[in-house]
């Protein structure tokens, strides 16, 4: 790599964030840190800036500017605050890629933001392209901006592409862990707690991205990215449970040979390939061994027991604003399943109610996307209470 990357990180007290600093801090000579964002952890958001000295933090949570701006300030740190200020950052001349690491529908506009100002995105936040792929994709195409993906199974996808992009795919299969309730089905999770779905067997993520794991949901999501990023159609996409995550995602060729990813289940791993591609950085990360693990073994998922995945599929094939409906009618179930007050069962009665009864729109723009989320939301909440 010839030149420094400076890197903005938005999200970075999250899961994919804090990671992503570990591999900057691995890498000195090759990233540089510019900007930092975070919602509301202010004093994580404040420890990070004091080490790795960006030109810009913002923080989400309004009320908390005052504390950050007096501890930031005085090393020169410039500190803004609100999503006005988010979406306004990105396009700042000094930043070479983004890396939106954002939870949910809130990493919509900014990466839009930052494509707009012909910025290459580093993409873990998967929301971005279920609420607006159309939206994203087209502007990335007429910027000509770079989208390199950071979840694991779509980079998996990606590294199995170089060298291919010539060749048709036949079909791109997604492997999912089958997370922490994988074999059971809907009598046995009728009872099942907050802490039993925060309790995923092989990666270690946030809250959310943990229950949507448990949930299917999260693998419907990647179904929906993975049309995007990648240009096929949802019928040439398969989705198979391999418990033990060392497969990352595999593509078959129109000749039937099947190219896979492997590695042991790190998220620094996409994030550093993300971040330094088209080269592969030297790491110290823990390495794959096949005698540590003689048996890899696959099954097809259980859509009747776990819904969501079915009804991702529903969304996308429908197209319109129905993936931003499922998308913020899911948000809402999996806040309120972690204030435990509705069941893990009672978060696909929610998302398929607001399919059914939400306003479809055939070919929506980013407005539509807008009023189409924060509709789903009102109503989802009302269909709680």
């Amino acid at each position: 790599m010839s030149q420094k990357r400076h890197i903005a990180i938005l999200g970075s007290t999250g899961s994919i964030g804090t990671q992503a600093l570990e591999v900057i801090q691995q890498h000195p000579q090759h990233f540089a840190v510019e900007v930092l964002t975070a919602r509301s952890r202010a004093e994580l958001l404040i420890q990070q800036a004091l080490q790795f000295k960006p030109n810009v933090v913002v923080i989400g949570d309004e009320s908390r500017y005052q504390e950050v701006f007096d501890a930031l300030d005085p090393q020169g740190i410039k500190v803004y605050a609100g999503n006005d200020a988010l979406a306004s950052v990105v396009q700042m001349d000094t930043i070479d890629l983004v890396l939106t690491a954002l939870v949910g529908y809130s990493g919509v506009l900014p990466t839009l933001k930052a494509i707009e100002t012909g910025k290459s995105i580093a993409l873990a936040n998967k929301e971005a392209l279920v609420v607006a792929g159309e939206l994203v994709t087209s502007l990335a195409r007429e910027k000509g901006v770079n989208i390199y993906p950071v979840d694991s199974e779509h980079s998996a996808i990606f590294q199995c592409l170089i060298g291919e992009f010539h060749n048709p795919v036949e079909k791109i299969i997604l492997t999912a862990s089958g997370g922490p309730f994988r074999g059971k089905k809907k009598n046995e999770l009728e009872g099942v707690t907050k802490a039993q779905a925060l309790n995923h067997p092989n990666w270690d993520m946030g809250a959310k991205v943990t229950i949507d794991s448990a949930s299917l949901m999260n693998k419907g999501l990647e179904v929906i990215e993975a049309k995007w990023l990648f240009g096929v159609g949802i019928d040439k996409i398969e989705v198979v449970v391999h418990p033990q995550s060392i497969i990352h995602s595999m593509v078959q060729f129109e000749d039937g040979s099947i190219k896979a990813q492997l590695g042991l289940p790190d998220m620094r791993l996409p994030i550093q390939f993300a971040l330094g591609y088209p080269e592969r950085l030297k790491s110290d990360f823990p390495r794959f061994s096949f005698a540590d693990y003689p048996s890899l073994t696959f099954e097809k998922p259980d859509i009747e027991t776990f819904r969501n995945l079915g009804l991702a599929f529903e969304s996308i094939e429908k197209g319109g604003n129905m993936p931003c409906i499922l998308n913020a009618a899911n948000e809402i179930a999996v806040e309120e399943f972690l204030k435990e007050r509705i069941s893990f069962l009672g978060m696909s009665d929610l998302v398929e109610t607001c399919m059914s009864k939400m306003t479809f729109i055939p070919s929506p723009g980013y407005e539509d996307y807008v009023e189409t989320d924060r509709e789903t939301r009102v109503k989802a909440l009302e269909y709680i209470s």
